[in-house]
């Protein structure tokens, strides 16, 4: 049975006068900044359906991608800020396109409104199954021997800085090609139109399963329990590289502060609930949960230690 949840929020009108409405009373957008099939929609479509549930309105997955996760940021930020246009959005849109991009249309502290954060990733660097680069090493050899040999793809900022702060450790050089998302990135791979590619483990476990990819190597501090025979790149000598995506919720900036509260405790209910815990296990996410107030100061450090990053490995921006 739908549990409706009501909030009685108070609304100042232009003649100064008091109203009053219930949230929801109406279908909310939930805005994706990447394709179908990619780590960010799988999660957004779950959460879609467990907000619905516990919301009693429709939430409905709009997928909305391009250039990084800005077109659905900024699709979000153009939204009244109401509570029925939201943003379930990776690092890349919120966090490192500060770094990548010498201009937005929008700044990610002050546009947007933190409703919760959900859940992260651990990355993975893969190539195609038959690829004549059996290791990292091997791939590093051949990059620094012919910088304009090796082709890598990148499915946002966030793996871009990623894949060019390893080559900086490398000391090697590789032509980067962007894309839509981490899953056209990896579909491209898998039909060997790049060489290799730094992308979510959630988003990319399907194709090594369906023995399209091999995975040679992860970006955490410690191996992954679902492939403990894969190495860490710090175990193989990239000290100090790590990097996971993160997902979290946001809401455009101004909306009502009873509203945010709204969503981010049938977030923080949903994202503590077994069947939740399952889902993110199956789907090799990890749970990560925090409040509006704990988003913002995450979100705040990301962007700092992005900036730093891009910096230190000579990143220009775009």
């Amino acid at each position: 049975m739908k549990r409706l949840i009501k909030l009685l929020i108070g609304v100042t009108l232009a003649v100064g006068a008091q109203a009053s409405y219930a949230f929801p009373d109406k279908p909310i957008r939930l805005i994706v900044p990447y394709p179908p099939g990619t780590g960010t929609d799988t999660l957004a479509r779950f959460t879609a359906r467990q907000l619905e549930a516990r919301l009693g309105q429709p939430v409905i997955a709009e997928n909305r991608p391009g250039a990084s996760g800005i077109i659905a940021t900024q699709t979000v930020v153009s939204a009244a800020p109401d509570g029925y246009t939201l943003l379930l959005a990776a690092n890349a849109p919120v966090a490192t396109n500060v770094a990548a991009f010498a201009k937005l249309p929008y700044d990610p502290l002050t546009d947007l409104a933190p409703v919760a954060v959900l859940a992260q990733a651990p990355m993975g660097f893969y190539v195609y199954q038959d690829s004549p680069y059996r290791s990292v090493a091997d791939l590093v050899a051949a990059a620094r021997k012919d910088p304009k040999k090796l082709n890598y793809g990148a499915g946002s900022a966030t793996y871009q800085i990623a894949t060019e702060w390893f080559l900086s450790l490398a000391q090697a050089s590789a032509n980067g090609i962007s894309y839509k998302g981490a899953g056209p990135a990896l579909n491209d791979l898998a039909g060997k139109q790049v060489d290799f590619v730094i992308a979510e483990y959630s988003g990319a476990q399907a194709l090594v399963q369906a023995g399209k990819l091999r995975l040679l190597a992860v970006t955490t501090n410690e191996r992954l329990a679902s492939a403990p025979d894969v190495p860490t790149l710090q175990e193989l000598g990239f000290k100090d590289f790590f990097k996971v995506a993160w997902w979290a919720m946001f809401a455009p900036a101004k909306t009502p502060a009873p509203v945010v509260k709204a969503l981010q405790d049938a977030l923080l209910a949903i994202y503590a609930e077994p069947k939740t815990r399952d889902f993110l296990a199956q789907s090799n996410f990890i749970s990560f949960i925090g409040d509006a107030q704990a988003l913002a100061r995450f979100q705040k450090k990301e962007i700092e230690l992005e900036i730093a990053t891009a910096q230190n490995a000579n990143i220009p921006k775009q």
